[in-house]
């Protein structure tokens, strides 16, 4: 098993759901990102394993974790965005649109500060 393995499957194991959640979001930006190079060099087969990887941590990691019942409709609306953001990403395959990756990019940016400024505020134990 390789060292980067190895250490993935220790932060998880040791992971709260907050900081399960941040490690999908930095894991689809990273794949986003790396998918932006790899479409620079003229990379296909690289950019879409990339990207596909995106919409497998987007639509099988901060999809599913959704609580549709619970977080109402604030969680519906971020299961909309969901999509959107694995259907700009197949654009962005099939199209080669750089400014798609970009858009995703931004909007999984945003939505991690989200989770980062809960995140702190419940170790702060400050009322949301």
């Amino acid at each position: 098993m390789a060292y980067n393995q190895v250490g993935v499957e220790a932060r998880v194991a040791g992971a709260d759901p907050h900081q399960l959640i941040l490690m999908l979001f930095d894991g689809a930006m990273l794949s986003v990102s790396t998918a932006s190079h790899q479409m620079e060099r003229n990379d296909t087969a690289g950019k879409g394993q990339s990207i596909s990887r995106a919409i497998d941590i987007i639509g099988n990691g901060l999809k599913v974790s959704l609580d549709l019942d619970a977080g109402g409709e604030l969680a519906q609306r971020l299961y909309a965005l969901y999509d959107y953001m694995c259907a700009r990403l197949l654009h962005a395959t099939s199209q080669n649109d750089r400014a798609a990756l970009e858009e995703v990019g931004h909007l999984l940016g945003e939505l991690k500060g989200a989770w980062e400024e809960i995140r702190q505020k419940m170790v702060q134990g400050a009322p949301m």
